[in-house]
């Protein structure tokens, strides 16, 4: 027995937002939204996170979402392949209403700059050589 895949689930308030943000970004609408979700394809490995409506998302936690504008939930890492990389996906974050929450810096042997897409949800970029 073995898990084949992995994907994320998080919340959002607005679909349509949540669907051009990532899109402005180049990312990828895993199948066609609904009233309830649309599903983003993040890297090379399909990685997916689908965002749910909050009533929705309630449901399949059994419980309450946090305020991802006051409360942190988790941090996804997305790899770049160059400082200058980085540089590029900050411009294009800020270019579609991100917010970072993290300005470029380098960190140990690598380079990073964190940012919230407009739920909350926080993402890095990150630069580290050889990875």
């Amino acid at each position: 027995m073995k898990t084949r895949m992995i994907w994320g689930n998080l919340v959002t308030n607005d679909i349509q937002k949540t669907i051009q943000f990532y899109t402005e970004l180049g990312f990828k609408q895993n199948g066609k939204e609904t009233d309830e979700l649309v599903s983003i394809i993040f890297a090379e490995n399909h990685f997916i996170i689908n965002f749910f409506t909050p009533k929705r998302f309630e449901w399949a936690l059994k419980g309450n979402v946090v305020n991802t504008k006051a409360e942190n939930e988790i941090i996804f890492s997305l790899s770049a392949d160059s400082r200058e990389e980085v540089d590029l996906w900050l411009e294009k974050v800020k270019k579609a209403g991100g917010t970072i929450f993290s300005e470029p810096e380098n960190f140990e042997k690598g380079y990073t700059f964190g940012f919230a897409d407009p739920d909350g949800h926080k993402f890095n970029f990150l630069y580290w050589p050889g990875m």
